[in-house]
């Protein structure tokens, strides 16, 4: 997907909104946000809203000095998580259809992005949740069960701390020693990252592995080797949120989309409204021989 040019007001305001989050010098701020003014002005808008991400924060993660200037951010999402889900297993226990209401709370949690947002409340996590529950679903849950059941390799992309506990509900619903989950390779806004997925209990449910890159997303091209074997060697893969859905929507595999469209532009594409929530398969399957990792065409 393209970046649009609606995009580009809210990368700027994703680079004011880590200021005041960081409470930076002023004079940080004004050089931060002068060089991304300068950065999107030559922007190749043909790449993904990620790829120009990547290089933001990648500048407010150098001029704040901060590894992971969302780590605080990112701890206390997580805690809220935890503190709901033995309430939301039971939930989901207690429905009529547990592995949607699964999908449902796991969509729920995209609404933990602060790449969007810039700041989230705990009230919306919970007005978040009971939308989940009752809003409609676009797209139908069977499908993903019975592409699951029959896949021997799932691959699972997670998108941001705090959100994973929720996905917690939804990896229970799948094979487990089928499913590998992939995080980030490095801190990007709220992204999560192995330590994410351990905090929140994910690496004693299936293995972990992260993608090697600080992409908000799945940028093929930037991923280590040994994600883009899993990649390839997955016959499913289900993957969380806008930015992959933004990196991955044109890849030609079996996906699964799995979201809250949050933006006008997410919402265009998909053909939804800002807020529905989405269960989208990829349209664009690969042939027989086609390696959109591009690994086959790597020497030894």
């Amino acid at each position: 997907m393209k970046t649009y040019l609606e995009c580009v007001p809210c990368l700027l305001r994703q680079t004011v909104a880590a200021c005041r989050m960081l409470a930076a010098p002023e004079a940080v701020q004004d050089r931060l946000v002068r060089n991304v003014l300068t950065e999107l002005a030559g922007a190749d808008l043909s790449q993904p809203p990620p790829v120009l991400a990547q290089g933001i924060h990648r500048q407010i993660r150098e001029l704040s000095l901060q590894k992971d200037p969302y780590r605080w951010v990112k701890k206390h999402f997580t805690d809220l998580a935890i503190g709901l889900l033995d309430e939301l297993t039971q939930t989901v226990e207690d429905s009529r259809n547990p592995p949607e209401t699964a999908l449902r709370l796991a969509i729920a949690g995209n609404v933990i992005d602060l790449g969007v947002t810039g700041t989230l409340s705990e009230a919306e996590v919970f007005a978040a949740i009971e939308h989940a529950l009752a809003a409609p679903l676009q797209g139908d849950p069977d499908e993903l069960l019975l592409a699951a059941e029959a896949a021997r390799k799932i691959l699972y992309l997670a998108d941001n701390a705090g959100e994973i506990v929720f996905d917690r509900l939804l990896l229970q619903q799948l094979p487990l020693e089928r499913v590998t989950l992939a995080v980030k390779g490095a801190p990007v806004i709220n992204d999560a990252v192995r330590e994410d997925a351990v905090a929140a209990g994910i690496d004693a449910l299936v293995e972990v592995i992260d993608n090697g890159a600080d992409v908000p997303g799945t940028l093929l091209a930037e991923c280590s080797e040994n994600f883009l074997r899993h990649f390839a060697e997955a016959d499913l893969v289900l993957a969380k949120g806008q930015g992959n859905y933004e990196t991955l929507n044109d890849v030609p595999k079996d996906i699964f989309f799995i979201l809250k469209a949050k933006c006008p532009v997410i919402a265009r594409d998909l053909g939804c409204n800002v807020g529905d929530l989405i269960l989208r398969r990829s349209t664009h399957q690969a042939k027989r021989g086609q390696d959109p990792t591009g690994l086959s065409d790597r020497t030894p």
